[in-house]
């Protein structure tokens, strides 16, 4: 399994993203050794990679997190409880990782 935070130089989200996605693998019961961290410098890596603003969480090169926006290198935001943000709430994350795994709500993974 591949798991990786898609950033861009300079994120102010990319820290605090990378933290967050490790508890989530960690609370879903997997190794969040196995979380890479990829920067994107260009609009072609971005097209190549699918990537739709920093950060991006992936497995298995999928966003978990899909959208329609045009790749490019930009800034990300996230709907929250508390409006747009620049990453996920945890429980939404712990939710897409659910999903990416094929693993039913309430189930462990």
């Amino acid at each position: 399994m591949n798991i990786e935070l898609r950033t861009i130089p300079g994120c102010p989200h990319g820290a605090s993203a990378g933290e967050l996605f490790a508890r989530a693998l960690k609370l879903e019961g997997l190794d969040a050794a196995a979380l890479a961290v990829r920067e994107i410098f260009a609009d072609d890596d971005a097209t190549a990679l699918g990537f739709h603003g920093s950060p991006t969480f992936t497995i298995d090169g999928k966003d978990l997190f899909p959208v329609d926006a045009e790749p490019a290198v930009t800034c990300r935001v996230y709907p929250t409880s508390a409006g747009l943000a620049g990453q996920p709430e945890l429980e939404a994350l712990r939710g897409a990782i659910r999903a990416a795994l094929g693993v039913s709500p309430g189930k462990e993974a």
